[in-house]
């Protein structure tokens, strides 16, 4: 057996985040426990990198073996804690999480700009490159482009300066990501007169009635928890009460709207801008974005600004068409808290369908029963539940991927109800990322984190149809971290992926979301079991392409606005937030916005999350999974030899080789515009 990584020397080994447990001991993680855990394995991990640097004779097995080693344990303690802070989120959880940031941060910078260990890697690479394989080659040569886009060739000053930038970027970020939170936990709506409410899903209304009993007031207490918001937006007939709620929503944590001011991120965006811009000057990058895209699919902030204005050109004659269509479907000029609301009423109208409608169909045991049915022939595992695995929440599930044989492959915690102290959104995570080094094998383990409305009145919980095409999107995101084979931590699953192609597996999963068996296995009514009707399937798969045109010029613009305000971030003027947004909105809008909207102050994805410069990447990686999807076309969707090919080049293969490369092992070609254009019936766009 390997030695043990770490020795608990300090501290009490009851530390749930310090012990050999397969899984996190949710139950008995505390905030106290974690800045001590953190502390006792980073000084751990910085001994044990001291002596791993001063080898004099660097091989794979002495150096990067126990890298591997020591990545793979700290991830797995501060994974648990990152995961609460996210879905169980508490002022206690907060400090602790908050205090623990700048010491990784830290650490990390440390060790990505050490010097002896980047000349160790060199020199593994040139010495032993003949006798290791691809997998072995690709952990070397990503860590040795991460080294450099790290800074490890700075002089001693600026690479101090990019260790602090680096670590006040996290503590901002993670402020920006509480600052929305707390603002929309902060807002509620009183609804006193119940005819307000016609329209809205009776679930919801429920759920507002207990929460004004629970307050002692009459009425209605509505929330601005993201199944409410979208279900007054999408169906309430009172207007006033839809503009309520977009106020409320698209200026959470800004200067505007109801909470103006309380939770304000524009200093935390212009901080975070300014840094980001400083840390790729340090690097001699000219940007942020062009530091962003050093390692991605796309390489430049032109080629990706091109791809954005051709797909906007592509969809910009039929997103007028449609907004025409919709304002003479109401008979007057729409606002944007009409959009959403006409657009389902014209689809009702047209194929005779509504989201709501279809939930009561769509009860989640028989939609996860489905889904889990399209993996097994797919790709040949088999899921189960398992009971008495410890978690956060009395809601979550744990479930595990077994092989056709019954052999354990992975497993994964589900976390479907919206609820308080939750991010909104939904998301897959790593909990535990594969790991086979030195006789040990640790099987992957995944968060899959949902924002659907808990089960009402003894019934299991109703899931719109877009709920069960995010529930397919984030099982994608799944599959790839669970049904990896790299055994090294940094290259397995999604781990050292291009960050435009890792929502290919993802968005390729949707497309099973829409076919018509697949619906067919998911829907049952909740009350009388009968399945959806022919017809109401076929009306549901032709609204698939319904004002693509709309929502693809709305995506451009979310992805544009972040290339430009990351590419185009001037010291000297700032982030001219909204300057960049207008002329965006300009360019490729065709739906009017009021000045007040300040959605940029709640747009986790680029100031929180990972998407940075790289919001482009969703409808990058749509290209990739549609032409993915037409590979089937002609042998039928589970074409289990098509499938066990994207299982070996993209789903098993993570970060061990370059992701066009890998796609076009799978598809034979680059990948092509035309079947995404195709799939929504949208026009190429002419030749100038």
């Amino acid at each position: 057996m390997p030695p043990r990584l770490w020795q608990s020397s300090r501290m009490s080994p009851a530390n749930p985040l310090l012990t050999d447990s397969t899984l996190p001991r949710f139950a008995d993680i505390r905030p106290e426990h974690v800045e001590p855990a953190i502390r006792e394995l980073l000084d751990h991990c910085r001994a044990r990198l001291a002596v791993i640097a001063a080898l004099p004779h660097p091989t794979f097995a002495t150096v990067v073996v126990p890298l591997e080693q020591l990545r793979h344990r700290l991830a797995r303690a501060w994974s648990p804690v990152s995961h609460l802070n996210a879905v169980m989120n508490t002022e206690a959880l907060r400090a602790a999480h908050n205090a623990c940031l700048p010491l990784l941060s830290e650490y990390y910078t440390d060790l990505s700009q050490s010097e002896p260990l980047y000349h160790a890697y060199q020199y593994i690479r040139q010495h032993e490159a003949a006798k290791l394989d691809a997998v072995q080659l690709a952990v070397l040569d990503r860590a040795l482009r991460d080294f450099r886009l790290a800074g490890v060739a700075l002089d001693a000053a600026r690479k101090g300066r990019f260790k602090a930038v680096m670590s006040e970027l996290a503590q901002l970020q993670a402020k920006f990501e509480e600052q929305v939170l707390d603002a929309t936990n902060a807002w509620s709506h009183t609804v006193t007169d119940g005819a307000q409410l016609a329209g809205v899903n009776a679930g919801i209304v429920a759920q507002a009635s207990r929460r004004a009993q629970q307050q002692g007031v009459a009425g209605w207490v509505l929330g601005l928890d993201q199944p409410t918001y979208v279900a007054v937006v999408t169906d309430a007939e009172s207007a006033e009460l839809r503009r309520v709620f977009y106020e409320a929503w698209c200026t959470r944590a800004s200067d505007r709207g109801p909470t103006a001011g309380r939770f304000d991120n524009t200093p935390v965006v212009e901080d975070i801008l300014r840094l980001r811009h400083e840390a790729a000057r340090l690097l001699d990058f000219p940007s942020y974005a062009e530091y962003a895209l050093a390692d991605r699919m796309a390489h430049t902030v032109s080629e990706v600004t091109a791809f954005l204005r051709q797909l906007a050109a592509a969809a910009r004659e039929r997103a007028v068409a449609e907004l025409a269509e919709l304002e003479a479907h109401a008979g007057r000029p729409l606002e944007a808290w009409d959009i959403t609301y006409y657009s389902e009423r014209l689809q009702e109208s047209r194929f005779q369908v509504s989201q709501e409608e279809l939930r009561e169909y769509l009860p989640l045991p028989r939609v996860l029963a489905s889904l889990f049915e399209v993996a097994e022939r797919l790709y040949g595992v088999r899921l189960a539940e398992r009971a008495g695995v410890a978690v956060w929440h009395p809601d979550v599930r744990f479930f595990e991927v077994q092989s056709a044989a019954g052999v354990p492959l992975a497993s994964f915690y589900l976390d479907a109800y919206a609820r308080a102290d939750k991010r909104s959104g939904a998301w897959m995570d790593d909990c535990v990322g594969r790991m086979q080094l030195g006789g040990e094998v640790t099987l992957p383990v995944a968060y899959l984190v949902c924002n659907s409305l808990p089960p009402q009145d003894g019934r299991p919980a109703l899931l719109t149809h877009d709920d069960v095409v995010t529930l397919f999107h984030e099982f994608g995101h799944g599959l790839h971290h669970m049904l990896t084979r790299v055994g090294y931590p940094s290259i397995a699953g999604i781990n050292g992926v291009a960050w435009d192609a890792v929502e290919l597996p993802s968005q390729f999963m949707e497309n099973y979301a829409w076919l018509p068996e697949v619906l067919a296995r998911s829907g049952a009514h909740a009350r009388s079991g009968e399945p959806i009707p022919e017809a109401k399937l076929r009306q549901l798969i032709a609204t698939r392409s319904f004002q693509a045109g709309l929502h693809t010029l709305r995506q451009v613009e979310f992805a544009l606005f972040d290339m430009r305000v990351h590419a185009e971030y001037d010291p000297a003027r700032g982030s001219r937030l909204y300057t960049l947004l207008a002329e965006v909105r300009g360019e490729v809008a065709v739906t009017r916005i009021p000045e007040w909207n300040r959605y940029p102050h709640s747009f986790t994805h680029i100031f929180a999350g990972g998407y940075a410069a790289g919001y482009y990447s969703y409808k990058w990686a749509e290209v990739l999974a549609a032409d993915a999807f037409a590979a089937f076309l002609g042998h039928g969707a589970f074409d289990r030899a098509i499938a066990g090919r994207f299982l070996e080049c993209i789903l098993a293969r993570g970060g061990s080789r370059d992701a066009l490369e890998a796609f076009i092992e799978f598809r034979g070609r680059k990948p092509e515009i035309g079947p995404l254009l195709e799939l929504h019936g949208i026009a190429r766009p002419r030749a100038a």
